[in-house]
């Protein structure tokens, strides 16, 4: 008990390397996204992102593709401020991300990874992050807008089945689909889906299909992956290698140019 109480302490004490920004203000409504000549790398001397640079207007959809280690997901996690870029700016709405608050930023984009981190408490309590004022009215008008009514009444007490943290009693897939009714419930301007599908069973990842349409209404998007046929929904594309944008333009463009890498990759 001691050694925890004293490896707690000195978590308490590690000084944040993000800080909070001044604040700012988002537009509302979908969010668009522009990354300036951004470098960034996990180790010194070794950059993961080169001087790339990109602009999705506001409403679009855009499928990013790339071997691992290519840089994907890398791009995600400076959008949230997991880590600050070293070199470069990155604009939402029009402004730089770096002088929002880190709630500010945070509330305006919807985040769903391959893992979905559970917690031991009730469906209803991962759903709203234990937020005592997210009523249970508005839960289920979320699930029924993103069509996973069904799955809901599966479970064995609804809102009030327990999970343990190890998100005992859903499957992966389930709780992809937990993850998506969170960020339905954030409403943000901003949805990036981080290979979000890559572990779905079939037949989850029909059910899913819909209610991601669906979330992405109205808003913009990012969709990382590795299997073509999750960017079809996708209004740009834009393909990465070490770090550089390799290609970039309108997917159907892209898919009737014979020269295009994204034609070849199809």
């Amino acid at each position: 008990i001691g050694a925890s109480i004293h490896r707690v302490d000195e978590l308490y004490n590690t000084p944040r390397q993000i800080e909070d920004g001044p604040g700012v203000e988002f537009p509302p409504g979908p969010l668009s996204v522009e990354f300036r000549e951004v470098s960034f790398g996990y180790a010194p001397g070794d950059p993961v992102l080169k001087d790339l640079s990109f602009c999705l207007e506001r409403g679009s959809v855009l499928g990013v593709l790339g071997r691992t280690g290519s840089g994907k997901t890398t791009i995600t996690r400076l959008i949230f401020r997991l880590y600050d870029v070293q070199a470069g700016t990155i604009l939402l709405g029009g402004r730089d991300i770096r002088l929002a608050r880190l709630s500010q930023l945070r509330a305006g984009v919807g985040l769903v990874t391959q893992d979905v981190q559970l917690f031991e408490a009730s469906v209803r309590e991962n759903l709203t992050f234990f937020d005592p004022t997210v009523s249970d009215e508005r839960i289920l008008r979320a699930v029924a807008d993103l069509g996973l009514d069904n799955w809901l009444a599966r479970l064995p007490a609804g809102l009030d089945t327990h999970l343990s943290a190890s998100g005992g009693g859903l499957s992966a897939g389930e709780a992809q689909l937990l993850a998506l009714v969170r960020v339905f419930l954030k409403d943000p301007g901003l949805v990036v889906l981080d290979e979000a599908s890559s572990r779905l069973d079939p037949g989850t990842e029909r059910l899913i299909e819909s209610g991601i349409a669906r979330l992405l209404r109205g808003r913009t998007a990012i969709i990382i992956a590795h299997r073509l046929g999750t960017v079809a929904r996708a209004d740009r594309i834009m393909i990465v290698e070490e770090g550089r944008v390799r290609e970039e333009g309108e997917r159907q463009t892209l898919a009737r140019d014979p020269h295009s890498r994204f034609r070849e990759l199809l």
